[in-house]
């Protein structure tokens, strides 16, 4: 008995002993080691407040200088818009006078609206005109309605733009061909073409279509709905007729059928192709007689547009006077 407990005696002091050491380990570290405490990388004396409030102030700053800068490039556009359209009227106006310029300028006192109007009274058909037309009576070697019948070959030149082919004029168009032709009962040969050139029957490209009357019936059917492009000028269609078809053993005339000449255009320009292609012979005749018929589609519409129906009225009148012919300006569409 006494054995055992001095045994377990021993025990007991050896592990305190143990323990003691451990504890006693651990208070010398942390006696070495010195944590310090975390320091501030930097400290601001300002008041976070004050800082967003500025911030706050320029973003209102920049918002109302915005606002500014809108409202300046709001009225500048307005200013060009403005401007655009007056630039757009003073073309317009430009154009008009240019037109006029170019008129008096190439055809001296004679191209003047006042006289391209007075030519359009003074050169319409009256009834007895009208009657005179569809008179297939009468003799060749008379002119019917003042255009001399005296040819054995016909060619029509129409103008087929848009103002003519969607207006009453087309319709008159086709009365006045039909009336033509009557006044021509017996020809050799017919061709009709657009004041482009373009042929209306390919199969007759630069040849004569024969006269009859299915040939006849044939064209004024094909005519109603015929509407290749144009550029509302006679002189492609008139250039390519002459050079065409004239030959010195035949009589040639030539009808222009139009309603206007579009500025731009020069009238004394076509009057000098024309007076080229179209020489005289030694007798002082021209190749080819160049007649016109001008149709008031024009006048139906608003007065700024009515130039271009005086310069074709020009024009013709001057291009009939110089190859032979003879133009005639319709006053209505009946």
């Amino acid at each position: 008995m006494l054995n055992r407990n001095r045994e377990t005696d021993s025990f007991t002091v050896s592990f305190l002993d143990v323990a003691s050491c451990g504890f006693g380990a651990m208070i010398i570290l942390l006696m070495i080691v010195n944590p310090s405490s975390p320091s501030s990388i930097e400290v601001s004396d300002e008041d976070p407040s004050a800082t967003i409030a500025e911030l706050q102030r320029e973003v209102f700053e920049i918002r109302g200088q915005t606002s500014l800068v809108n409202r300046d490039l709001n009225a500048k556009r307005e200013q060009l818009s403005s401007v655009s359209e007056r630039v757009a009227r003073l073309r317009q106006d430009l154009s008009e006078v240019q037109g006029q310029f170019l008129a008096s300028s190439e055809l001296s006192d004679e191209a003047t609206d006042e006289i391209g109007q007075l030519s359009l009274a003074q050169q319409s058909l009256t009834d007895e005109m009208q009657r005179l037309l569809g008179n297939s009576q009468q003799a060749k070697d008379q002119a019917i309605g003042g255009i001399p019948v005296d040819s054995e070959y016909i060619i029509f030149v129409i103008d087929t733009s848009g103002s003519m082919f969607n207006n009453p004029s087309w319709g008159k168009m086709l009365s006045v061909i039909e009336d033509t032709l009557d006044v021509y009962p017996d020809v050799k040969g017919i061709q009709v073409m657009n004041d482009m050139g373009d042929y209306m029957f390919d199969s007759y490209r630069g040849d004569w279509i024969p006269d009859t009357p299915a040939r006849r019936r044939q064209i004024l059917s094909t005519l109603r709905n015929w509407n290749p492009y144009s550029n509302s000028s006679p002189v492609e269609g008139v250039t390519r007729a002459i050079n065409t078809f004239y030959a010195p053993d035949k009589k040639i005339s030539i009808y222009v059928l139009g309603d206007d000449f579009q500025p731009g255009g020069s009238i004394r320009g076509v009057l000098q192709t024309i007076e080229r292609i179209n020489r005289t012979d030694a007798d002082g005749n021209r190749l080819v007689r160049i007649h016109g018929i001008g149709f008031p589609t024009i006048f139906s519409g608003p007065a700024r547009f009515q130039q271009s129906a005086y310069r074709y009225s020009t024009l013709m009148r001057e291009m009939t006077h110089q190859n032979g012919g003879t133009f005639v300006g319709l006053n209505d569409f009946r």
